[in-house]
């Protein structure tokens, strides 16, 4: 398949999984051609060049069906990065491009996309790779957003922190949280989440008023049920409702 030498695709995929924020991350690992024993071994994003046939989306989402086995879920486009030597500030990318027959001195664009799902919900794999040749990519895996691996490809490790300083400034303004929640849920689920992926810690009562005031977030006659604790009230997320207030321009999240 004919490919854009110049111009790629990078994803951030955040995970959470009721407990932490992670990220996810695939293995890059070079190999002696005659030995087989491990050249290197580093962390990379799911990513890879646009096909001439891709839309950008289109290619974003044929690269983590590639690489990760995760498709149909919400995409956000953030930033392109073009440093001129984004490829080759380290002697392992070098390396590694001359491998599979690139020019490290190539000058490529990569478009950044970010999305925010449940880890719970996704089987991770790695199908055969038909739209590119290089096949050193393995092992999807979810990595703690407060531990990321020291080593990782290129400016990935850029890309990934700024995708999540555009994630964090997000969940303020749109509802990507609540993808995260089942169709009913407690206010008290609801501040864990946000406080998770902010990295820091509310008010209960001010977070609670603050969300109270969002008329999008709707009070069902319902409590919890079987659990240990006092039963709290369960809400439920109107997504109709929530359109009405964003087209009025009104102030929607924290």
């Amino acid at each position: 398949m004919d490919f854009q030498d110049y111009v790629s695709v990078d994803c951030v995929i955040f995970g959470y999984d009721f407990e932490r924020l992670k990220v996810l991350l695939l293995e890059r690992v070079m190999l002696d051609q005659a030995t087989h024993q491990v050249i290197f071994a580093d962390k990379i994003l799911p990513g890879s060049h646009v096909l001439n046939n891709d839309n950008i989306e289109a290619a974003a989402r044929r690269v983590l069906v590639e690489f990760t086995g995760i498709e149909d879920i919400s995409l956000h486009q953030f930033k392109t990065f073009g440093d001129l030597d984004r490829l080759n500030r380290q002697e392992r990318d070098i390396l590694w491009l001359k491998n599979i027959h690139q020019d490290p001195n190539q000058r490529v664009l990569t478009v950044g996309f970010y999305s925010l799902i449940d880890a719970n919900k996704y089987k991770l794999s790695v199908t055969k790779q038909q739209s590119h040749p290089e096949m050193f990519k393995r092992n999807p895996a979810w990595y703690d957003i407060d531990a990321i691996p020291e080593e990782m490809a290129y400016d990935h490790k850029q890309i990934l922190f700024e995708a999540l300083a555009y994630l964090r400034e997000g969940v303020k303004y749109n509802p990507l949280v609540f993808e995260l929640l089942p169709e009913k849920f407690t206010l008290g689920l609801l501040q864990k989440i946000y406080e998770t992926i902010l990295n820091t810690t509310f008010d209960k009562r001010n977070f609670r008023r603050k969300l109270l005031k969002m008329p999008f977030i709707v009070p069902l006659e319902e409590k919890q049920q079987k659990v240990a604790h006092k039963p709290a009230q369960l809400y439920r997320f109107d997504w109709k409702l929530y359109q009405q207030v964003k087209r009025n321009n009104h102030d929607i999240m924290l």
